[in-house]
């Protein structure tokens, strides 16, 4: 149930106290042997609070100092691309990583302003391209979270995230320096880099600007508050769209967003509580799009159907792409997460293409997209990316401007609204209803279910029908908890990497009291694994 003020304007009680998120994050020091403040590497990540002790500074100089020992073990000797988004905690973790990566005589390419996640995924690509000693990255942004978090991320030279074989001794190494204090620092200093310039002007390779120009349809974005705030009018003045930036605040406590579905403020483009202010005004543009902090999500906003679910939209945006990319190689697959809608099964298997289905986390789609073997991927939460149109890699990483403009792309190709164009393959294809909630779960219990048997589960039917199959890989890979099918629906249960919860995803075929059966049965067969399973650990 949403919180009774969701979607409405945050007040000043709702906002983080400035001075006190900033204050602590160099006055508290977090202790390693605390597992609560130790360092640990998410499906994006480390991410937390200053104000708890799980965003820190001596976490991120241990983090950056972890990464150096990396990339010098790797023979990493190019310069260091760093970005940062519009968070209170990214300005203090920013200089903290110049001063690290300074003390271990580490070149750095920055812009003092603020930088969208693509924007350095695409920069990395093609300073790798030219050949010469290999780059890489990182990226200051805990990405929709709340004002108060704050994260980091790094991407090797392939651009995208880091794989878990990379993030996992680079958190231990790193939990061992917040222990030994063995970690170089200098004065802050990076060579500045125009990362605007170059992702703007390659964008005409990805995305058909002058069908958007030409079509004169009219566009309105949000970038609330985000890196993409002064990426947008430059877009539409580069390419003659007519496009507004509908709010170009940039505020670090974000009071002028509406509170999401749990009265937090969240930046989550894909919320139609977060994006209450752009759905009510729908009606004022022919497309409106919004873009988390670091811009690596995208929503889309019609004026018929008002937010789309990002489900709907990717199974739009691969339909689309599928009939008007005729460069892009014939056998590229089209990759999405394991709970991600089976529409998209659908629409992939109408246009005779191999879906590649793998655990959440775009890591997982790094190295296929990176060499042209799949040609979309995306995720059920509103990541997304694909290659340009020679079937060339853009980036490797979410790119929510590009699936942005895609819609616009998309409006002004068709005619149609994306939301328009859904309703058309539901008809071809049949209805679906999807859902998500999140359930309590402690440390044990999400270390449980992380590495669950598909045997630990003992039902036999889900809502009426016979279980088909239990999950616990995708392609290759330990999709981290479980996903349960049988012939009209599924669902799939994982912890979380950062809160005290499990998230249950879940889709039905038939009706939306048939979803709302198999969420309830689906907590009850999750805990009774997980009963069984902490039952069974010595």
């Amino acid at each position: 149930m949403a919180h009774e003020r969701a979607g409405t304007p945050a007040r000043e009680a709702d906002l983080i106290d400035l001075d006190a998120v900033l204050e602590s994050y160099s006055s508290i020091r977090p202790a390693a042997d605390n597992p609560d403040q130790a360092v640990i590497f998410g499906t994006s990540g480390h991410r937390g609070s200053s104000l708890n002790g799980t965003f820190n500074e001596l976490h991120i100089a241990a983090i950056t100092q972890a990464v150096v020992d990396y990339r010098k073990g790797a023979g990493i000797t190019g310069p260091m691309y760093v970005g940062k988004d519009s968070h209170a905690l990214s300005e203090p973790a920013y200089r903290t990583v110049l001063e690290v990566l300074s003390g271990n005589d580490v070149a750095v390419f920055a812009d003092s302003g603020l930088t969208p996640t693509p924007a350095v995924s695409h920069a990395i690509l093609v300073h790798n391209a030219g050949g010469g000693d290999q780059a890489d990255g990182l990226i200051i942004t805990p990405s929709h979270n709340p004002p108060a978090d704050g994260g980091i991320k790094y991407n090797p030279p392939h651009g995208g995230p880091a794989e878990s074989e990379i993030t996992a001794p680079i958190a231990a190494r790193a939990n061992e320096l917040m222990v030994t204090g063995e970690i170089l620092r200098g004065t802050a200093h990076a060579q500045d880099f125009d990362f605007r310039e170059l992702y703007i002007t390659d964008l005409a390779t990805v995305i058909d600007f002058k069908a958007i120009a030409d079509s004169g349809i009219s566009i309105g974005a949000d970038p609330l508050g985000g890196a993409s705030v002064h990426y947008w009018a430059e877009i539409g003045r580069r390419y003659g769209l007519n496009l507004t930036v509908v709010n170009e605040q940039v505020d670090p406590r974000f009071g002028f967003m509406t509170l999401d579905k749990d009265g937090k403020i969240r930046m989550d483009c894909s919320s139609a509580h977060a994006m209450a202010s752009l759905v009510a005004n729908r009606d004022k543009f022919d497309i409106s799009t919004g873009n988390d902090a670091d811009a690596d999500r995208h929503g889309i906003v019609t004026p018929d159907a008002g937010l789309m679910n990002p489900n709907h939209f990717l199974a739009v945006a691969i339909d689309y792409l599928l009939t008007h990319r005729p460069q892009w190689p014939a056998d590229a697959q089209i990759g999405k997460t394991l709970v991600s809608s089976v529409l998209i099964d659908k629409v992939v298997a109408a246009h005779s293409r191999v879906l590649r289905e793998v655990p959440v986390g775009f890591k997982y789609f790094v190295e296929p997209l990176a060499s042209g073997k799949v040609a979309f991927c995306g995720e059920e939460s509103a990541g997304a990316s694909f290659l340009d149109f020679t079937g060339q890699a853009f980036s490797t990483d979410k790119d929510g401007l590009m699936l942005a403009l895609l819609a616009s792309e998309i409006r002004a190709v068709t005619g149609q609204s994306p939301s328009q164009r859904h309703a058309e393959l539901v008809a071809e294809h049949g209805a679906s209803f999807y859902d998500r909630f999140d359930a309590p779960a402690n440390r044990e219990q999400k270390s449980v279910l992380g590495k669950l048997n598909p045997q630990a589960v003992t039902a036999t039917e889900l809502a009426g029908d016979q279980i088909t199959t239990k999950r616990t890989e995708a392609s290759g890979f330990a999709i981290g908890g479980l996903k349960v099918s049988s012939e009209h629906a599924w669902f799939a249960a994982r912890p979380s990497g950062t809160e005290d919860i499990y998230k249950i995803y879940a889709e039905s075929t038939r009706s939306a009291e048939h979803l709302a059966q198999v969420l309830r049965e689906a907590q009850v067969i999750v805990n009774a694994a997980l009963s069984a399973g902490s039952t069974d650990r010595p």
